[in-house]
């Protein structure tokens, strides 16, 4: 290859997506330790050695932009689920679209293009990609298992290498021909908590003593919208029992603290005017030390997504819910096919955590399932026992690096063949 830095495009749509290519950004530029990040975990056992310098142009957070990105789009904006939601958002997701494929064709073009996730954007952007002869490297596999399966062939005939986080993800497109390697989860270099439960809540205000509960809305703003007061229903309802109850809610970095603390004055103003007092209900926000924070929990509402995950690997029991637009829940039942939402469920094989879906999510239901968990010790024991065999499906740690090494393969290889 020439001296330049070589040049990635890099595309995440949404909070966990992320995280993940910001530290596979900071291992590519010289080796970064997962472990840098919050509440990170141990090194991986195969860190890239330090390259030639190389520059990122994309779509991302701020974890992303910290990183060093060029942004093209902002994964806040354009982090929505579902197919009526993201209308919402399509001007800003055009936007961003329309100046990915254009660097393909530019004097800028890029050596890489790294996908992660977010297949209905993704997907579009690597048929241009192949199109324009750039190699694609996608790590976290759209979730082909669960429903669109006839993806795998526009994704054998546009992707060149598949870096998947699920073991059992392989099999799939290996029957497809699509080159894969399951690299472990990245959250088991992540997910670690640092502290004890002191020091986790005292330095929010919250009792150590006292019991408490995680709400965990989603990483997006329609998700935040869609289960943020359902949750505080539920924790107002549980309130009412247990006098001592007290409430977290940790913010997504692509969110801000702005969309949450306006639910919860809208949830505080409908409870005033219903005859509760505004007090009634601590909550919380964390923005920094998040695992530190639930780990340090007796039990979490979890809306279905990595969190669920993370949560898991935390060892916390908990309750998954998900609300959705009634169009795309119609549309998305008669495509999906998995017996599950929730990761951990999936993972396990089996219903080791209660799911709340759509009419089944209400605060009177998510009450339920936690003041079972809060008053039944050895319910909570179990599926704490049930959470701690999902870690062992995991693989092992070292996935960013692992994708990093990769990555400066696939531009090596692009650079020896346009030598020869």
């Amino acid at each position: 290859m020439s001296p330049r830095s070589a040049r990635v495009l890099i595309v995440a749509g949404e909070a966990s997506g992320d995280l993940y290519g910001s530290l596979v950004m900071r291992a590519m530029a010289g080796g970064e330790d997962p472990a840098a990040a919050p509440n990170g975990g141990p090194a991986g056992d195969e860190a890239p050695a330090p390259h030639q310098s190389v520059r990122f142009t994309g779509i991302g957070g701020p974890a992303m932009r910290a990183a060093g990105l060029r942004p093209l789009g902002d994964a806040g904006t354009m982090g929505v689920t579902g197919f009526v939601e993201v209308l919402g958002s399509a001007r800003a997701i055009w936007r961003a679209y329309r100046g990915a494929r254009d660097l393909l064709s530019s004097a800028d073009r890029p050596d890489l293009v790294l996908l992660i996730d977010y297949p209905d954007f993704n997907l579009r952007l690597a048929r241009k990609a192949k199109e324009a002869g750039v190699p694609v490297l996608y790590f976290v596999s759209p979730q082909i298992w669960a429903w669109r399966k006839g993806r795998v062939r526009q994704i054998a005939a546009m992707v060149d290498r598949m870096l998947v986080i699920l073991p059992f993800e392989v099999e799939i497109y290996r029957r497809a021909g699509v080159p894969v390697e399951f690299v472990g989860h990245p959250l088991l270099d992540l997910v670690q908590k640092a502290g004890t439960r002191d020091q986790a809540l005292r330095p929010l205000g919250l009792d150590p003593k006292r019991p408490t509960i995680a709400l965990l809305p989603g990483s997006r703003r329609n998700e935040l919208r869609a289960h943020l007061g359902i949750m505080l229903g539920a924790a107002r309802l549980l309130r009412g029992e247990f006098r001592d109850l007290q409430f977290l809610v940790p913010v997504a970095p692509t969110l801000g603290a702005g969309g949450v603390e306006e639910i919860l004055r809208e949830e505080r103003a409908r409870a005033v005017a219903a005859g509760a007092a505004s007090a009634d209900l601590e909550c919380v926000l964390v923005r920094e030390g998040r695992y530190d924070a639930v780990a340090a929990c007796h039990a979490a509402v979890v809306a279905s997504g990595t969190a669920t995950l993370e949560t898991a690997l935390l060892g916390v029991p908990m309750v998954i819910i998900y609300r959705m637009n009634p169009l795309t829940f119609a549309l998305a039942r008669m495509i999906s096919d998995v017996p599950h939402i929730g990761m951990p469920n999936l993972i396990a094989g089996r219903r080791i955590v209660p799911e709340l879906v759509q009419g089944g999510c209400t605060p009177e239901r998510i009450a339920q399932e936690l003041r079972r968990i809060l008053t039944d010790p050895d319910a909570a024991e179990t599926m704490r026992h049930a959470l701690a065999g999902v870690r062992s499906g995991l693989g092992r740690t070292g996935a960013i690096d692992r994708v990093a090494a990769t990555a400066w393969d696939m531009i090596g290889a692009c650079g020896r063949k346009h030598v020869a």
